[in-house]
């Protein structure tokens, strides 16, 4: 614990996503206290063309009452 998975549109470079794996476990270890051990990080990649029906409203708007942070857009 903590288990983070970050839905994205593909496109980042490998070293954008290493670099934000190591913010987030980062962020982890300074917010909540937790040992670096205990922490995993998964990136899920999408296209933009599915973003919406594969994650934007399935799982984003569904769950709109429970984000500590809400987007502030609707895919196209």
């Amino acid at each position: 614990m903590p288990h983070v998975v970050v839905k994205m549109y593909k496109g980042r470079t490998e070293q954008q996503k290493r670099l934000m794996t190591e913010a987030v476990t980062k962020a982890l270890i300074d917010t909540i206290n937790c040992s670096e051990d205990h922490v995993s990080v998964a990136i899920e990649e999408y296209d933009k063309q599915v973003w919406g029906e594969k994650v934007f409203y399935p799982e984003i708007m569904e769950n709109y009452d429970s984000l500590y942070k809400k987007p502030n857009y609707k895919p196209e």
